[in-house]
């Protein structure tokens, strides 16, 4: 089932989400419904708040990536009460977007190396080391987790420039194709 995406605005996305056990009611469901919503918007992650819970959970699948990447073949993988415990390495620039703030994209700096810990769906806990984009897609998915969105990694010049788009964006002023939920503000 493909859920709506919640836009910029919406209490959700600020707050810091709680961890899960695994018998969370439909988690099962819910980590297809993610992947499917995610597919449907054309993105390669996404958190729950996205999608409106305050739980620790993001999905992210990179193998579409893998015809210039081949080592993100089969990167499909859902995050359960993720932690990242090392960020490190050199500083990249990358443009970033997100679903949840449709049509704009902004250059912002990551740290090119992560270690992150996690649960998957059978409870299995990992704890794996990550480089590059795939290290940025992570951090990006986790800092939903947080209540972070990527424009608070922007210049304080950026985001002045940037704050009318993003309240047009609360209101549902945008062209997103995909489902998305309008804020209550």
């Amino acid at each position: 089932m493909i859920l709506p995406i919640t836009l910029y605005g919406d209490p959700v996305l600020r707050r810091v989400a709680g961890n899960i056990d695994l018998n969370y009611p439909g988690l099962v469901d819910l980590i297809e419904n993610m992947f499917e919503s995610m597919y449907n918007a054309e993105g390669v992650g996404l958190a729950a708040p996205q999608v409106g819970l305050p739980i620790r959970v993001f999905v992210v699948d990179l193998s579409p990536l893998a015809k210039d990447e081949p080592t993100l073949a089969g990167f499909r993988k859902a995050f359960i009460n993720a932690k990242i415990v090392e960020r490190s390495g050199e500083e990249e620039l990358m443009e970033e977007g997100c679903l949840s703030i449709p049509g704009i994209h902004e250059e912002v700096y990551r740290k090119n190396y992560i270690r992150i810990q996690y649960l998957d769906l059978t409870g299995a806990a990992h704890d794996e080391e990550y480089t590059g984009y795939t290290a940025r897609v992570l951090q990006h998915e986790y800092d939903h987790l947080d209540g972070v969105m990527f424009t608070d990694h922007c210049s304080p010049l950026r985001k002045r420039l940037l704050k009318r788009r993003l309240t047009e964006i609360s209101k549902g002023i945008t062209s997103a194709t995909y489902r998305v939920k309008i804020p209550k503000i």
